[in-house]
């Protein structure tokens, strides 16, 4: 476990046509975030998941408008300082039809994403290379 304190909120927008998780990882570089929480709503175009399955994600796309329902995750750092977002999300269509993932590169944002930044201050919150999973997943030990 490691602990670490609330430091800044910060509220940001991530605008039409925008890649989501690029705008996102924009908006943590420009805040000089390196450890934290996010949560996100809004509306998409276009989306795209995945779904973590046997060392790889498989993407599902869904090529219509899209309410954004949740979207939350952490901020971190790869041993090699790599920024690192780690988020998922649950979109709905018109019809409350529901779809769930890995936030990937891929979702164009509609009319706006509205970003929530908790930092977190006082915690080293690093990302390891795991060959059993293959996958950075927090350096925590047990």
């Amino acid at each position: 476990m490691k602990e670490g304190k609330i430091g800044r909120i910060i509220f940001s927008r991530i605008f039409e046509d925008e890649d989501l998780l690029e705008g996102i990882k924009k908006r943590v570089k420009e805040s000089k975030v390196k450890a934290g929480l996010l949560f996100l709503i809004g509306s998409l175009k276009e989306a795209c998941l995945g779904f973590y399955e046997e060392g790889e994600y498989k993407r599902i796309e869904i090529k219509k408008p899209l309410e954004i329902a949740s979207c939350m995750g952490n901020i971190s750092v790869k041993e090699n300082g790599e920024l690192i977002i780690h988020a998922h999300m649950v979109v709905s269509d018109k019809s409350g039809n529901a779809y769930g993932g890995h936030l990937l590169k891929g979702c164009k944002v509609a009319a706006t994403a509205e970003l929530m930044l908790i930092e977190a201050l006082e915690v080293d919150l690093k990302r390891k290379f795991e060959d059993k999973y293959r996958l950075y997943l927090l350096n925590i030990e047990k």
